[in-house]
């Protein structure tokens, strides 16, 4: 399958009316594939649905996200959450990670994150 197909597929189940099956393939294919441009994707398509199960998701899970291990798709994950217009929902998740998630590198990832999200208000 081509690059711009999966592209496209991605993109609709970010905008797919069926949100929780279109979340649940989006975690479990796209968050999970070995190519760094579609996990990229995956996490954008996250963030921009701006649902609570999407966003924790994007912005909880180790190794996806805002944690992915590659620098690329974790910085383009934390410039969708800057990018969204209601970041409510967002600072509540990142807010309640810091406090409660129990891996130390989640919530300093997740403190740092919070901080940009501030920062750029």
């Amino acid at each position: 399958m081509n690059t711009s197909r999966v592209y496209n597929i991605i993109e609709a189940l970010s905008r797919h009316e069926d949100a929780e099956q279109a979340i649940r393939v989006l975690n479990e294919i796209g968050t999970n594939s070995p190519i760094d441009e579609i996990r990229e994707r995956t996490a954008q398509a996250l963030i921009r649905r701006n649902t609570h199960e999407s966003l924790r998701i994007a912005l909880i899970e180790k190794g996806k996200g805002i944690h992915d291990l590659s620098t690329r798709v974790a910085m383009s994950a934390i410039n969708e959450v800057l990018a969204l217009s209601d970041k409510t929902e967002a600072i509540k998740i990142l807010e309640d990670t810091m406090n409660l998630h129990s891996d130390e590198s989640v919530r300093d990832t997740a403190r740092s994150v919070r901080a940009l999200v501030e920062f750029s208000r």
